[in-house]
């Protein structure tokens, strides 16, 4: 018999719903009144999608020949789930301490305007003793059998270790990272410093030799308040510090993407304690975001504003019959 409950229906109640993301309130408000909780459940419970399916729903989306390839993990808080079957104590940059969670690391390309996440991974080292980069190295493999040639790899120093610069190097792509103030660059060969110490001003960029990487362009970034950020490129044709700086930033709609699906599909509110409603609801919430993209590309409304049009209609019907 066909479950009554579908991707479809759970991804546009994530949309609809702003807080009550459970299969108790999805049966409350499903158009079939004969829905019940247990029906969404079961679903959650035998639905079995991976990061493939999630690259066959967005790539219409993305032109495999240009764009950004930007990489970053991101926390699903779950500190009031001890029993969750993936969550575990994870370093939290916001809390700036460990926290129950659930890590995924994500693959989001973008031309400037679109955000298409089309890839991701989940990080659980006790489970697969896989580390975050080994994540990320895996999906660069797959974005390179998928025949990308994205303009420019980007991450943060996380992420910027020489075995994955070199395996970017090895696809014949381009990258910018950023890079941690104690790694040892030289202009003199065999004579190495920490990037920190490198006489370089600010908007400058000098060609360096990353140590058991080879050449590289750096650039140092200094925020208005003070904080400095060391860039790194293999693209040895800059000469303009605008130009690197330009590209860098776009590294930042990552971050506006992990802000906009959690806050906008409930990804982080998944009630089960299992692994496999816990990974469904997750796809779920990544076939929502890319249902509001679609049509924030298409109609210039923004994810939070979809989203308050529900709210605003019911609320207008409320106050008009009340």
């Amino acid at each position: 018999m066909r479950p009554k409950c579908s991707l479809k229906l759970y991804s546009n109640f994530l949309i609809a719903n702003h807080n009550r993301y459970s299969g108790v309130e999805l049966a409350r408000v499903a158009p079939d009144a004969t829905l019940a909780h247990d029906a969404v459940n079961r679903w959650l419970g035998r639905a079995d999608f991976t990061s493939r399916d999630l690259w066959r729903e967005v790539k219409p989306l993305v032109t495999i020949s240009t764009g950004y390839l930007v990489c970053d993990d991101t926390l699903l808080d779950k500190r009031y789930s001890r029993e969750n079957e993936l969550a575990r104590l994870q370093y939290s940059g916001n809390a700036h301490g460990l926290v129950n969670g659930i890590v995924l690391v994500n693959l989001l390309w973008t031309d400037g305007t679109e955000f298409v996440p089309v890839d991701y991974r989940f990080y659980d080292k006790t489970r697969d003793d896989k580390t975050k980069n080994d994540h990320f190295c895996t999906m660069l493999e797959k974005a390179h059998k998928r025949d990308f040639t994205p303009q420019y790899v980007l991450m943060d120093s996380w992420y910027g270790s020489v075995a994955n610069l070199k395996q970017i190097n090895q696809y014949g792509w381009q990258w910018i990272t950023n890079l941690k103030s104690n790694r040892q660059v030289s202009e003199t060969k065999g004579v190495y410093c920490a990037i920190s110490d490198l006489n370089l001003g600010n908007e400058q960029l000098k060609h360096v030799w990353l140590k058991e990487y080879g050449n590289v362009i750096v650039g140092k970034l200094v925020a208005t308040n003070g904080d400095i950020v060391y860039l790194a490129t293999n693209d040895l044709t800059f000469t303009n510090y605008q130009d690197l700086t330009d590209h860098w930033h776009h590294r930042w709609m990552v971050e506006e993407f992990h802000r906009g699906i959690k806050q906008t599909t409930g990804i982080a509110k998944c009630y089960s304690i299992k692994a496999t409603s816990q990974k469904a609801h997750i796809f779920a919430a990544f076939t929502a975001f890319i249902r509001l993209e679609k049509r924030r590309l298409k109609t210039a409304v923004s994810w939070y504003e979809q989203k308050a049009l529900i709210v605003r209609s019911a609320t207008r019907e409320y106050l008009t019959s009340a």
